[in-house]
């Protein structure tokens, strides 16, 4: 699992700092979670194929979330993509995206696959062989949501000088791979666990955008091995997170604790703050492992 932060701040503008939008990689995905003004730069500053990019998740319609997605879905246009993009978020971003590609006569030859969504609790929005993704429902000023990704359990791993040892033909691996016991060349059953190790550890990654303090997050990402969450003020303006619905740093690390999670990234730090070091601070007195998100990050 890789997270690539391509913007971690907040609504208002400023030089060298992007708003919200993050890539994540795993298990063969690369999934785009919310698309800020600029993102395709970002992308482009990070040397990501925009043809691997398949699905799309907007956690609300606020302008530091989605505003980079029409210039980015009109970009995969004029390079000629031709392959289907999925769009996840709140009910109105395809009349919203519509919209702008009607007024700018953009004819799209690709085909866009909006999931709209509406529901006030978690729900699966996608799933194949390798992962699962749900909703995380936020408490913010508008309908939002964040996202969990989850691994799926993979195939067992192949000891193989002790596959080898027993006599196990290269045919028969791929049984060993879904846990079965195996014959043999001579005819012996050999059992999955002599000649097998473990799956790696399924991963999960928690991404909670624009919240107030809202603790029923906590039964859906517990045990998440990393949370990003935002945290736009620090503590010393709790009133004026409450009042405009978002969560300070201190917040955002009680959530971590009481979710247990492995580790705390935060994010959305509003522009008033020129030490962003106070950050960590505040949620390390709380939560001990805590990074604090930079454009351009890479996170593995």
């Amino acid at each position: 699992m890789k997270l690539t932060i391509l913007g971690c701040h907040s609504a208002t503008p400023h030089e060298n700092k992007n708003p919200t939008a993050q890539l994540l990689e795993i298990k063969g995905h690369r999934f785009l979670i919310d698309c800020g003004e600029g993102t395709q730069v970002q992308l482009r500053k990070a040397k990501v194929s925009f043809v691997h990019i398949k699905h799309i998740f907007i956690s609300h319609l606020h302008g530091d979330h989605f505003y980079g997605l029409p210039g980015l879905v009109s970009s995969f246009r004029l390079l000629g993509r031709e392959a289907p993009l999925h769009i996840y978020g709140p009910k109105g971003i395809k009349e919203a995206l519509l919209l702008l590609l009607k007024l700018s006569n953009s004819n799209m030859n690709y085909p866009l696959h909006f999931h709209e969504l509406s529901s006030n609790q978690s729900e699966c929005v996608y799933e194949d062989d390798n992962v699962i993704v749900r909703t995380i429902p936020l408490k913010h000023r508008i309908y939002t949501n964040g996202f969990l990704f989850k691994e799926k359990i993979g195939l067992r791993r192949i000891d193989a000088d002790a596959a080898q040892a027993a006599g196990i033909d290269i045919s028969q691996y791929r049984l060993l791979q879904q846990g079965q016991d195996v014959e043999s060349n001579d005819g012996h059953i050999i059992k999955n666990a002599k000649v097998t190790f473990a799956p790696h550890p399924a991963m999960k990654y928690a991404y909670c955008s624009d919240t107030a303090y809202h603790p029923p997050v906590i039964d859906i990402i517990h045990k998440a091995d990393w949370l990003y969450h935002e945290a736009t003020f620090l503590n010393q303006h709790a009133a004026l997170a409450e009042q405009t619905k978002h969560s300070t740093a201190q917040q955002a690390a009680e959530i971590a604790k009481k979710a247990d999670v492995g580790r705390l990234i935060l994010g959305h730090y509003s522009s008033r703050y020129k030490d962003l070091g106070l950050f960590v601070d505040e949620a390390k007195a709380v939560f001990p492992n805590v990074i604090l998100a930079s454009d351009g990050a890479v996170i593995s």
